[in-house]
C-alpha cells in the first residue's frame, strides 16, 4: 500500500472531514463513512489485510470496487502540481502604446498598456486611484497582446504569459502583486487570496463567496452604501501571520442586472462609464470604495451567496463541503504546509451559513444583525 498517498493534514467539520494533499495542494471534502475506509486502507500492508480487516471488523461483506475506489480517489489527490519553470522572455517595449498613472498608499505606479482592449482588463478597477504622473516611480507594470498570448511585467521582468482568452489568470497574478506592494509583503506571507469579497463593520470581518451571476458584488456594493467599509472585492487576500483580511485597492465590479437596483443608492453611479470584457460578461460598471480605517481585520464568518427574485431573505447554517465546493476552485491557496494548516486552523473558527436573498431592506437588516452577533462573540 502506498502510504506516501496519504493526507499530509486533515480536519473534521461537523459531518464532513477535509483532507490536504501536499503534492497536488488540493483540498478534499469527504463523509466520515468513506474516511473510515480511507483510514482502514492507509494502515494496511497490502490489499489482503484491508479486506480481511474489513471483513472482520463490518462483518459483512465489502463492496469488490472498494480498493479500486480508493486508489483511484488517491490518485486523482495526489497529482504533482509542481510550478513549470519561467519562461524566459525579454520584454517588447515596442507595445508601450499608452501609459496610466496611480497612487496607492503613497506609492507610484504606472502601467503601460498596448491597446484600450488590454486596458479595460485592469484599469477600470484602479481609474479611482488615478494619479498624475511623477518623476519617479516605485512599480511599473507592463501588459500587452503578442501572438494571441497575453503579457505581464513587473519592472520589466515577466510574470506571467496566459493565453488571451484567459485574461482573468494574469488578473489574479497583477492584484497579487498590488496587494504585496499594498502592503509591503511577498507572495510567501499569505496564506492565500480567495475568491470572494469581504466586508467590515469596523470590528470584524465577513468573507462574501458565489457563483458569478449570483448577487455577490451587488450585496456588497449595497451593504458598503449603508455603513459597511469594503475590505476586498473580488480577490480577499489572507495573511499568514495574523490570518487577517488585508485591504484590496480594486473597486466593485457590478453586472448590467444590479444597474437599476444600485442607481438610486450610489451616489454618482449613473456617470460611471460601462464597460464590456466579452459578450458572454455583458455590460460592467465599476464603484469606487472608500478605504476601511484599518488595512486589516479578523475574518468571522464566510456567506455563500444566492440572490433569487422574489425569494425570501434566509440566512441558513450550511455544510463545510458547500461552502468549500464554491471557495476553493477559483482561489489561489499557498502549497507551504504551514498555510494549509492554517487555513484548517482558522476554518474551524468561523461561522459559516447560505443566504438566499432578494429584498434590499431585509437583506441588510439581517446581515447588520448578523455583525452585531459577531461583534459580542
Amino acid at each position: 500500500m502506498n502510504k506516501r498517498l496519504a493526507p499530509a493534514h486533515q480536519r473534521l467539520y461537523g459531518d464532513y472531514w477535509v483532507l490536504w494533499y501536499k503534492l497536488s495542494n488540493s483540498y478534499s471534502v469527504i463523509d466520515n463513512a468513506f474516511k473510515i475506509l480511507l483510514d482502514y486502507y492507509l494502515v494496511s500492508n497490502t490489499v489482503e489485510d484491508f479486506e480481511n480487516q474489513l471483513a472482520i471488523d463490518y462483518k459483512t461483506s465489502i463492496p469488490k470496487n472498494i480498493v479500486h475506489t480508493i486508489e483511484a480517489y488517491l490518485k486523482s489527490c495526489n497529482k504533482d502540481t509542481t510550478t513549470p519553470k519561467k519562461i524566459l522572455v525579454e520584454i517588447d517595449l515596442s507595445h508601450r502604446s499608452m501609459v496610466e498613472h496611480y497612487s496607492i498608499r503613497g506609492k507610484a505606479i504606472q502601467i503601460y498598456y498596448d491597446s484600450e482592449l488590454v486596458l479595460k482588463t485592469i484599469h477600470p478597477a484602479l481609474a479611482h486611484l488615478a494619479a498624475e504622473a511623477t518623476s519617479n516611480q516605485d512599480i511599473t507594470f507592463d501588459v500587452y497582446i503578442k501572438k494571441k498570448q497575453l503579457y505581464l511585467f513587473k519592472n520589466e521582468q515577466l510574470i506571467c504569459c496566459v493565453p488571451q482568452r484567459d485574461y482573468h489568470l494574469m488578473q489574479g497574478q497583477f492584484i497579487m502583486h498590488l496587494i504585496c506592494l499594498t502592503h509591503h509583503k511577498v507572495k510567501d506571507d499569505w496564506i492565500g487570496t480567495f475568491h470572494g469579497s469581504t466586508l467590515t463593520d469596523g470590528n470584524s470581518s465577513v468573507l462574501f463567496i458565489g457563483e458569478s451571476g449570483k448577487g455577490k458584488s451587488t450585496l456588497c456594493a449595497l451593504l458598503a452604501a449603508n455603513g459597511f467599509d469594503l475590505v476586498a472585492d473580488d480577490v480577499s487576500p489572507m495573511l499568514s501571520l495574523s490570518k487577517n483580511m488585508y485591504y484590496n485597492p480594486s473597486a466593485i465590479s457590478i453586472k448590467q442586472g444590479a444597474f437599476n437596483t444600485l442607481e438610486p443608492l450610489v451616489d454618482g453611479f449613473k456617470d460611471l462609464p460601462v464597460l464590456q470584457f466579452n459578450k458572454s460578461k455583458g455590460l460592467i460598471k465599476y464603484i469606487p470604495c472608500k478605504s476601511p480605517e484599518e488595512d486589516f481585520y479578523p475574518c468571522r464568518g464566510i456567506i455563500l451567496v444566492n440572490y433569487k427574485p422574489k425569494a425570501e431573505t434566509k440566512l441558513e447554517n450550511v455544510s463545510i463541503k458547500t461552502i468549500l465546493e464554491t471557495l476553493i476552485p477559483e482561489s489561489w491557496l499557498s502549497p507551504n504546509p504551514i498555510h494549509a494548516k492554517e487555513f484548517l486552523d482558522w476554518l474551524e473558527t468561523v461561522r459559516i451559513f447560505q443566504l438566499t436573498y432578494s429584498d434590499t431592506k431585509s437583506v441588510t437588516e439581517a446581515l447588520t444583525q448578523l455583525f452585531l452577533e459577531l461583534k459580542k462573540n
